[in-house]
């Protein structure tokens, strides 16, 4: 037997009166099962995730619910069940199982972006105490600042639980720390250069025999380990920390870089209190003839601007005070460092500034720990 078309008022004094069996064409348990569906998914962000399943499902529910809405007022027996209740019954089950496949999918996602954004924290974290270590900052510039923010997006949207946006931001970070890494490398490569290396030693090696040969003192600087070190008639008498140029680990090449010139020079004045801004100061021969020969092959090379000055004026100096302890490409001391090295040091004194002294320096060490990180990222 079909299905009766009867009118709202008829439908409701007949299941009154009990003379038949009242049941609504699609029981509202299931309109609301599939209304929750809806609502899953779009927890699950299917519109952006799975944008045709969810656009299929849309399409689907907007039909089967207009056609409820027509069939309001169709009374069936108990026995029987409507089409319009099997396919909404398949729309829920074909919904469900999108919902279970976008969940385990979701939970995928998190835990790759939780385990990407982790790594990359950590990895960020041991780049910038890294760089911090070799004066790097500087050097980085906006890549450091752009890196930190990508890193942040990436949590920011982590905990926001968009997975794709923490990705993609990820993603952006990931390939910042490796531009980074391949900065720092192509600048301060020289200190894992081995050519490099055991020139700067024989630079030392010579200012030592000096040194010995005409007992007297003499100066080494090493840029990398960021040591002073005092020689008299050829030994070794004592070692300073240093703190170098806002760029100090870079080459010098023109006024204004900031970077610590390296070379062979000597002390040309010994600066007390009155004489220089700083507490003491041992002014060098910077620019010397070979800083000029370098500098004018590079201009001529087009590496610097002609409008570009060679600069002046360095010297191993103390601090100016406390809160002021900066320099522009000097070597600088701790005051009563500087007090010590002032006393023993004459008019004449050599002074050898060098990247570094052992392949095993703090720059080449660091840019490995690059290297290594670029290929766990």
């Amino acid at each position: 037997m079909g299905a009766v078309y009867i009118s709202r008022t008829v439908a409701a004094l007949l299941c009154t009166a009990g003379l038949v069996g009242c049941v609504q064409a699609v029981p509202p348990d299931l309109i609301a099962a599939v209304e929750a569906i809806d609502q899953d998914l779009i927890a699950l962000h299917a519109p952006e995730t799975a944008p045709e399943e969810y656009r299929q499902f849309v399409r689907q529910w907007a039909l089967l619910k207009a056609r409820t809405q027509l069939d309001d007022d169709v009374i069936r027996w108990p026995w029987e069940s409507g089409d319009l209740e099997n396919d909404i019954r398949w729309l829920y089950v074909m919904g469900e199982r999108t919902v279970s496949q976008l969940h385990d999918r979701q939970v995928s996602q998190q835990r790759a972006t939780q385990d990407k954004v982790t790594r990359l924290e950590s990895q960020l974290h041991s780049i910038a105490a890294r760089i911090e270590a070799i004066d790097g900052r500087i050097l980085l510039g906006e890549k450091g600042v752009q890196t930190d923010l990508f890193v942040k997006q990436a949590r920011s949207y982590l905990d926001q639980k968009d997975y794709p946006r923490a990705m993609q931001a990820a993603e952006k970070a990931d390939h910042a720390l490796k531009a980074q890494a391949s900065l720092l490398s192509q600048e301060l490569g020289r200190y894992a250069d081995d050519n490099r290396i055991i020139y700067w030693q024989i630079l030392a090696k010579q200012t030592i025999e000096w040194s010995r040969t005409h007992q007297a003192t003499a100066i080494v600087v090493s840029k990398a380990e960021r040591e002073l070190s005092l020689y008299k008639n050829g030994r070794k008498v004592l070692s300073y920390p240093v703190r170098l140029g806002f760029n100090g680990m870079l080459e010098k090449q023109f006024q204004g870089d900031g970077a610590t010139p390296e070379g062979r020079y000597h002390v040309t004045d010994r600066r007390g209190q009155g004489q220089t801004q700083f507490y003491r100061a041992l002014a060098l021969d910077y620019p010397n003839a070979e800083d000029r020969r370098r500098f004018q092959l590079a201009k001529r090379s087009g590496k610097i601007a002609l409008s570009r000055g060679i600069g002046g004026q360095i010297e191993i100096h103390g601090a100016d005070n406390e809160r002021l302890a900066l320099t522009l490409g000097c070597v600088m001391l701790d005051n009563p460092n500087m007090a010590v090295l002032y006393e023993s040091v004459p008019v004449g004194t050599p002074v050898t500034i060098v990247g570094a002294l052992s392949k095993q320096n703090a720059v080449a060490s660091a840019l490995t720990q690059f290297d290594r990180g670029k290929e766990e990222i």
